[in-house]
């Protein structure tokens, strides 16, 4: 018997780093940083750039991903902190959260060697369109609500948390896809779409989106197929993406950052009446029967049928929750524990009006009230992902 989940497309090392605002404020010093240069979007072409986009992200309290010249700078910047390698991408991300609750999976990989060897989830079956071992690290960086750094004219201190990717992964831009990944897929309910963000050719993405419906004619006709929106280097792909996949995508996922991105305006996610517009317009934007959208108040399904994915959201939500709380290390009982706690009152507001405002075609799910302030903001989507997936199976 085949696996009924299936999860793809990219996998990645990630870097993840220890912040120390003290190491940061040598950083500053020694490469003569003011507030003025503070700007996430920059060209990094150094390892004085990486610091100057990283505290432009810290200054504005936002996050994102982004592409460095060069992997060597990872590796340089990295040594400066305490850090862990970890496994990362939605799809291997997902499978190691629905793997907690004993939910298995079969992957498609792009990069692989001793560290992916290590972590993946030991049943997880996989196909790598890579024959040798790669490593090209992303890096992750972390800073929490009250993140303090002051030096030369800088001084910041945070109000939220929130996470940064910096990569330069010549397996993801190239995205290289091993068509024996059909010959998993035919008993799926569920098929994963995610990556391509990282490409840089244009050429390229048309020929792997092409290889991507020609293994997809192998799934079930009633299989789920789900796509996870990213941060596209180049924002041009991303509708090349859509228009290429748009007919076979049954639910098309994106977090509060992303849908602000496609409307080009600021949201109040607790304002109804902006969110409900926000639903209407996007969905003008992309024409898939469901859009989801989560984020840190509450996630929501928006389309035909919405209720239909009421227990999905829980399961997002209660996933992403409970690596928010505990990150990687969490257990099935720390699951068990977050799923029963109380729903936050602002997410139970909003959700209460955009049923009255748009009836049947939302279904809005609050997050919950927790109590850790040191928490983890790395992969949250992944694991909403993780959370969500197994609960179509039903």
């Amino acid at each position: 018997m085949k696996e009924k989940i299936i999860l793809g497309l990219g996998d990645n090392i990630d870097y993840e780093i220890v912040w120390d605002s003290g190491i940061f404020e040598k950083l500053i010093a020694q490469y003569n940083i003011y507030d003025k240069e503070l700007l996430a979007d920059i060209e990094i072409t150094s390892e004085r750039d990486l610091v100057v986009s990283i505290l432009g992200f810290l200054k504005s309290e936002t996050g994102g991903e982004r592409f460095v010249s060069s992997p060597n700078i990872i590796d340089s910047f990295t040594r400066n902190f305490k850090n862990k390698i970890t496994l990362g991408g939605t799809s291997v991300r997902a499978a190691i959260a629905m793997r907690k609750l004993g939910y298995t999976s079969a992957l498609h990989l792009v990069t692989i060697n001793d560290h992916v060897r290590r972590l993946i989830p030991p049943d997880c079956l996989y196909v790598c369109s890579n024959t040798a071992d790669s490593s090209y690290p992303h890096l992750i960086v972390q800073f929490y609500k009250d993140t303090r750094v002051k030096a030369n004219d800088i001084d910041i201190c945070t109000n939220r948390a929130n996470r940064i990717i910096y990569n330069n992964d010549r397996d993801n831009i190239v995205m290289e896809l091993d068509e024996g990944f059909s010959e998993l897929i035919t008993e799926a309910k569920v098929f994963l779409v995610s990556g391509f963000n990282a490409m840089q050719s244009k050429e390229l993405l048309s020929l792997r989106l092409k290889s991507l419906l020609s293994i997809m004619d192998k799934l079930p006709e009633n299989a789920w197929v789900y796509y996870e929106d990213a941060c596209f280097y180049d924002e041009s792909f991303s509708k090349i993406v859509q228009d290429a996949l748009t007919e076979r995508i049954d639910i098309y996922s994106l977090n509060e950052d992303e849908l602000q991105h496609y409307l080009g305006r600021e949201l109040d996610l607790l304002n109804p009446y902006e969110i409900k517009d926000a639903l209407e317009d996007v969905g003008k934007l992309i024409h898939v029967p469901m859009i989801v959208v989560h984020s840190k108040y509450w996630a929501l399904a928006y389309g035909d049928n919405a209720e239909s994915v009421s227990r999905a959201l829980k399961g997002g939500i209660t996933m992403a929750t409970t690596r928010f709380r505990f990150g990687d290390d969490f257990s099935e009982e720390n699951y068990n524990e977050t799923e029963g706690l109380c729903p936050e009152e602002e997410g139970t507001v909003i959700a209460r009006e955009l049923k009255k405002l748009l009836g049947d075609k939302v279904c809005c799910i609050p997050s919950v009230k927790v109590q850790e302030q040191k928490v983890t903001t790395i992969g949250l989507g992944d694991a909403f992902v993780g959370g969500f997936l197994p609960a179509l199976l039903t």
